[in-house]
């Protein structure tokens, strides 16, 4: 968020348009675009993420139907997920993606030596060797925009070829994300203000 507030407005589910209801459908289905629209007395907010998405509802679409296949259907595992874009949340200094995922990381069972451990990245003592090359394999693609031949020798030793290219497209796209969130001003979501998570360090930029 900017000091004078997002410089995307989000845009409130009772005001999305057919278009907007559209994307959103075809990512969530009409059960779930329903309860957003028309919420019952005990609903969640819809997340700032959703309702700033939908300005653009021809992207927005696609994107959520294939940012779907790496949160419901991925190849890899949700924790090895969750380490990488924890690390991509760090590097690019994103708060709502940084407590985003440290909520859903705590979920799948991440203690706090190991959320401590992001920051440290791939040479932390907490991580066994896989975990280790996977968060070295996302430092060099957001500084080389390529996995080096020695980590990936060592990956591809435990994951196959799908898993290889999904890891790339995770931290590609919340790379992507991050830029979006820091650069709309994506304001946090009144739930995220609550979770317990290691302070983002200071952007020097």
């Amino acid at each position: 968020m900017t000091p004078t507030g997002p410089r995307i407005a989000p845009l409130p589910a009772a005001e999305w348009d057919g278009e907007a209801v559209a994307a959103v459908r075809s990512a969530f289905g009409e059960q779930a675009v329903a309860g957003m629209v028309s919420p019952g007395p005990d609903a969640s907010p819809v997340p700032n993420v959703l309702t700033t998405l939908v300005r653009h509802p021809a992207l927005a679409g696609p994107f959520l139907v294939y940012n779907a296949v790496l949160l419901r259907t991925p190849t890899l595992d949700a924790r090895h997920r969750e380490l990488m874009i924890l690390r991509v949340a760090w590097r690019t200094r994103s708060p709502y993606e940084w407590l985003q995922h440290v909520r859903m990381a705590r979920a799948l069972g991440l203690a706090d030596d190991e959320l401590d451990a992001i920051g440290s990245g791939a040479d932390a003592e907490v991580w066994g060797t896989l975990e280790s090359d996977l968060l070295a394999a996302t430092d060099q693609l957001l500084d080389h925009y390529r996995v080096d031949d020695d980590t990936w020798a060592r990956l591809a030793e435990h994951l196959d070829e799908r898993q290889l290219l999904e890891l790339t497209f995770v931290v590609g796209t919340y790379t992507c994300l991050a830029m979006v969130f820091n650069s709309a001003g994506v304001e946090l979501d009144p739930d995220l203000h609550t979770v317990d998570a290691p302070r983002l360090p200071e952007d020097s930029r």
